[in-house]
Protein backbone atom coordinates (compact mmCIF):
# COMPACT_ATOMS: atom_id res chain seq x y z
CA UNK A 1 0.00 0.00 0.00
CA UNK A 2 0.95 3.48 -1.04
CA UNK A 3 0.69 6.39 1.96
CA UNK A 4 -0.30 9.44 0.15
CA UNK A 5 -1.19 12.67 2.46
CA UNK A 6 -2.40 14.59 -0.17
CA UNK A 7 -5.11 11.59 -0.73
CA UNK A 8 -5.75 11.03 2.90
CA UNK A 9 -6.34 14.57 3.20
CA UNK A 10 -9.01 15.22 -0.10
CA UNK A 11 -10.79 11.96 1.06
CA UNK A 12 -11.35 13.38 4.86
CA UNK A 13 -13.18 16.34 2.88
CA UNK A 14 -14.94 14.43 0.37
CA UNK A 15 -16.49 12.29 2.59
CA UNK A 16 -17.95 15.59 4.58
CA UNK A 17 -19.60 16.98 1.58
CA UNK A 18 -20.68 13.77 0.22
CA UNK A 19 -22.50 13.80 3.76
CA UNK A 20 -23.65 16.83 3.99
CA UNK A 21 -24.94 16.29 0.23
CA UNK A 22 -26.47 13.29 0.98
CA UNK A 23 -28.60 14.91 3.86
CA UNK A 24 -29.77 17.75 1.67
CA UNK A 25 -30.67 15.63 -0.91
CA UNK A 26 -32.79 12.86 0.75
CA UNK A 27 -34.37 14.43 3.82
CA UNK A 28 -36.99 16.68 3.63
CA UNK A 29 -38.24 17.83 6.87
CA UNK A 30 -36.22 21.05 7.95
CA UNK A 31 -35.87 20.01 11.69
CA UNK A 32 -34.43 16.40 10.27
CA UNK A 33 -32.34 18.01 8.00
CA UNK A 34 -30.60 20.63 10.41
CA UNK A 35 -30.37 17.87 13.00
CA UNK A 36 -28.53 15.50 10.21
CA UNK A 37 -26.60 18.29 9.21
CA UNK A 38 -25.59 19.09 12.66
CA UNK A 39 -24.59 15.24 13.10
CA UNK A 40 -22.17 15.21 10.46
CA UNK A 41 -20.19 18.79 12.04
CA UNK A 42 -20.20 16.90 15.26
CA UNK A 43 -19.49 13.79 14.58
CA UNK A 44 -16.02 15.52 12.53
CA UNK A 45 -15.04 17.50 15.16
CA UNK A 46 -15.34 14.96 17.74
CA UNK A 47 -13.02 12.04 15.78
CA UNK A 48 -10.44 14.29 14.52
CA UNK A 49 -9.73 17.06 17.50
CA UNK A 50 -7.89 15.92 20.46
CA UNK A 51 -9.25 14.72 23.50
CA UNK A 52 -8.80 17.37 25.88
CA UNK A 53 -12.57 18.70 23.94
CA UNK A 54 -15.65 17.31 23.72
CA UNK A 55 -18.13 18.30 21.25
CA UNK A 56 -22.04 18.48 21.67
CA UNK A 57 -25.20 20.35 20.89
CA UNK A 58 -26.44 22.23 24.07
CA UNK A 59 -26.97 24.93 25.56
CA UNK A 60 -24.71 27.26 28.24
CA UNK A 61 -25.01 28.38 31.78
CA UNK A 62 -23.59 29.92 34.24
CA UNK A 63 -23.26 30.60 38.00
CA UNK A 64 -25.84 33.44 37.99
CA UNK A 65 -28.52 31.24 36.20
CA UNK A 66 -28.27 33.01 33.38
CA UNK A 67 -28.60 30.81 30.21
CA UNK A 68 -27.56 30.79 26.14
CA UNK A 69 -29.44 29.79 23.61
CA UNK A 70 -29.37 26.41 22.20
CA UNK A 71 -25.80 25.98 20.00
CA UNK A 72 -25.58 23.56 17.51
CA UNK A 73 -21.97 22.64 17.66
CA UNK A 74 -20.22 23.01 21.31
CA UNK A 75 -16.30 22.63 21.87
CA UNK A 76 -15.62 22.34 25.60
CA UNK A 77 -12.94 20.80 28.07
CA UNK A 78 -14.14 17.52 29.45
CA UNK A 79 -10.78 17.20 31.39
CA UNK A 80 -11.30 19.94 33.77
CA UNK A 81 -14.93 20.26 33.77
CA UNK A 82 -16.51 18.87 37.15
CA UNK A 83 -20.32 18.65 35.84
CA UNK A 84 -22.22 18.59 32.85
CA UNK A 85 -26.13 18.38 33.33
CA UNK A 86 -28.21 16.26 31.06
CA UNK A 87 -31.85 17.06 31.12
CA UNK A 88 -34.14 14.84 29.23
CA UNK A 89 -31.35 14.18 26.66
CA UNK A 90 -30.42 17.91 26.22
CA UNK A 91 -26.52 18.48 27.58
CA UNK A 92 -26.27 22.24 29.38
CA UNK A 93 -22.50 22.99 29.80
CA UNK A 94 -21.06 25.38 32.73
CA UNK A 95 -19.63 28.46 30.33
CA UNK A 96 -16.12 28.34 32.06
CA UNK A 97 -15.61 25.24 29.97
CA UNK A 98 -16.69 26.35 26.52
CA UNK A 99 -13.54 26.61 24.11
CA UNK A 100 -15.70 27.55 20.72
CA UNK A 101 -19.53 27.47 19.63
CA UNK A 102 -20.80 26.83 15.93
CA UNK A 103 -24.44 27.42 14.07
CA UNK A 104 -24.53 24.87 11.38
CA UNK A 105 -26.79 25.75 8.27
CA UNK A 106 -27.39 24.25 4.54
CA UNK A 107 -26.37 27.32 3.60
CA UNK A 108 -24.47 30.61 4.35
CA UNK A 109 -26.55 34.34 3.88
CA UNK A 110 -27.20 37.18 5.56
CA UNK A 111 -30.34 35.87 7.91
CA UNK A 112 -27.89 32.54 9.19
CA UNK A 113 -24.80 34.68 9.67
CA UNK A 114 -26.87 37.11 11.84
CA UNK A 115 -28.42 34.10 13.68
CA UNK A 116 -25.21 32.64 14.18
CA UNK A 117 -23.65 35.89 15.56
CA UNK A 118 -26.61 35.71 17.76
CA UNK A 119 -26.40 32.57 19.54
CA UNK A 120 -22.25 33.44 19.43
CA UNK A 121 -23.21 36.66 21.77
CA UNK A 122 -25.10 34.74 23.96
CA UNK A 123 -22.38 32.26 24.61
CA UNK A 124 -20.38 35.00 25.53
CA UNK A 125 -22.21 37.25 27.48
CA UNK A 126 -22.44 34.77 30.19
CA UNK A 127 -20.30 34.82 33.38
CA UNK A 128 -17.87 32.99 33.74
CA UNK A 129 -15.60 32.31 37.48
CA UNK A 130 -11.66 32.05 37.48
CA UNK A 131 -9.83 30.65 40.30
CA UNK A 132 -6.34 30.87 41.47
CA UNK A 133 -4.69 27.11 41.31
CA UNK A 134 -2.38 26.04 43.68
CA UNK A 135 0.79 24.39 43.28
CA UNK A 136 3.53 22.68 44.60
CA UNK A 137 5.66 26.12 45.32
CA UNK A 138 2.14 27.73 46.27
CA UNK A 139 -0.38 29.45 43.83
CA UNK A 140 -0.61 30.61 40.48
CA UNK A 141 -3.00 33.25 40.10
CA UNK A 142 -6.60 33.06 38.75
CA UNK A 143 -6.32 33.40 34.87
CA UNK A 144 -8.53 35.58 32.58
CA UNK A 145 -11.16 33.75 31.00
CA UNK A 146 -10.34 32.60 27.30
CA UNK A 147 -11.52 34.00 24.20
CA UNK A 148 -14.73 31.91 23.26
CA UNK A 149 -14.36 31.41 19.36
CA UNK A 150 -17.40 31.36 17.38
CA UNK A 151 -18.42 30.14 13.75
CA UNK A 152 -20.80 29.04 11.24
CA UNK A 153 -20.47 25.76 9.71
CA UNK A 154 -22.65 25.14 5.82
CA UNK A 155 -22.72 22.77 3.08
CA UNK A 156 -23.68 25.82 0.39
CA UNK A 157 -23.79 29.46 -0.24
CA UNK A 158 -26.55 31.44 -0.90
CA UNK A 159 -24.01 34.21 -2.16
CA UNK A 160 -22.81 34.07 -5.77
CA UNK A 161 -19.55 34.29 -5.50
CA UNK A 162 -19.78 32.13 -1.91
CA UNK A 163 -16.92 34.53 -0.93
CA UNK A 164 -17.62 38.07 -1.90
CA UNK A 165 -18.57 41.78 -0.92
CA UNK A 166 -22.22 40.49 0.29
CA UNK A 167 -20.67 37.66 2.71
CA UNK A 168 -17.85 40.13 4.08
CA UNK A 169 -20.89 43.09 4.84
CA UNK A 170 -22.81 40.25 6.70
CA UNK A 171 -19.74 38.96 8.77
CA UNK A 172 -18.88 42.73 9.84
CA UNK A 173 -22.63 43.62 10.85
CA UNK A 174 -21.47 42.53 14.27
CA UNK A 175 -17.62 42.70 15.30
CA UNK A 176 -18.57 42.86 19.11
CA UNK A 177 -19.72 39.96 21.07
CA UNK A 178 -21.45 38.08 17.94
CA UNK A 179 -18.42 38.25 15.95
CA UNK A 180 -17.56 35.40 14.30
CA UNK A 181 -13.82 34.37 13.88
CA UNK A 182 -13.88 31.64 11.32
CA UNK A 183 -16.25 28.97 8.94
CA UNK A 184 -16.41 26.79 6.61
CA UNK A 185 -19.02 26.53 3.46
CA UNK A 186 -18.16 22.65 2.51
CA UNK A 187 -18.88 23.44 -0.97
CA UNK A 188 -16.41 26.50 -1.67
CA UNK A 189 -14.18 27.43 0.95
CA UNK A 190 -13.47 28.64 4.34
CA UNK A 191 -13.09 32.22 6.18
CA UNK A 192 -10.94 33.31 9.23
CA UNK A 193 -10.96 36.19 11.18
CA UNK A 194 -7.59 38.44 11.54
CA UNK A 195 -8.16 41.89 13.43
CA UNK A 196 -10.76 43.57 11.62
CA UNK A 197 -10.85 42.02 8.53
CA UNK A 198 -11.96 38.83 7.43
CA UNK A 199 -9.84 36.65 4.81
CA UNK A 200 -11.20 33.87 2.81
CA UNK A 201 -10.18 30.99 1.29
CA UNK A 202 -11.62 29.53 -1.72
CA UNK A 203 -10.36 25.99 -2.32
CA UNK A 204 -10.83 22.34 -2.58
CA UNK A 205 -10.73 21.21 0.34
CA UNK A 206 -12.73 23.27 2.65
CA UNK A 207 -13.54 20.90 5.54
CA UNK A 208 -9.64 19.93 6.08
CA UNK A 209 -8.79 22.73 5.58
CA UNK A 210 -11.38 24.26 8.27
CA UNK A 211 -10.67 21.45 10.78
CA UNK A 212 -6.68 22.46 10.73
CA UNK A 213 -7.43 25.73 11.33
CA UNK A 214 -10.14 25.31 14.22
CA UNK A 215 -6.95 23.35 15.95
CA UNK A 216 -4.18 25.91 15.11
CA UNK A 217 -6.82 28.14 16.88
CA UNK A 218 -7.55 26.33 19.84
CA UNK A 219 -3.79 25.16 20.11
CA UNK A 220 -3.10 28.95 20.63
CA UNK A 221 -6.87 29.76 23.45
CA UNK A 222 -4.93 27.68 25.92
CA UNK A 223 -6.69 25.98 28.87
CA UNK A 224 -10.14 27.20 30.29
CA UNK A 225 -9.37 28.57 33.97
CA UNK A 226 -10.43 26.46 36.96
CA UNK A 227 -14.06 26.81 37.46
CA UNK A 228 -15.47 27.99 41.17
CA UNK A 229 -17.68 25.39 41.80
CA UNK A 230 -19.05 26.49 44.76
CA UNK A 231 -20.43 29.39 42.87
CA UNK A 232 -22.67 26.95 41.14
CA UNK A 233 -23.44 24.99 44.87
CA UNK A 234 -25.05 28.26 46.33
CA UNK A 235 -27.95 27.60 44.29
CA UNK A 236 -28.72 24.28 46.54
CA UNK A 237 -29.32 26.64 49.04
CA UNK A 238 -32.20 28.32 47.46
CA UNK A 239 -35.70 26.85 48.31
CA UNK A 240 -37.01 26.71 44.96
Amino acid sequence: MTWSLNKMLASLHADIERRLQTVRDTIGHPGVLGDGSEAIWLELLERYLPERYSVARAHVIDSLDNISQQIDVVVFDRQYTPFIFVVEGQKVIPAESVYAVFEAKQVANAAHVKYAQEKTASVRRLHRTSLPIPHAGGTFAAKPPIRILGGLLTLDSDWSPAFGDAAEKALKADVGDGVLDLGCIASHGHFVRGGDAFTFFPEAKPATAFLFKLISMLQFSGTVPMIDVDAYARWLQHSD
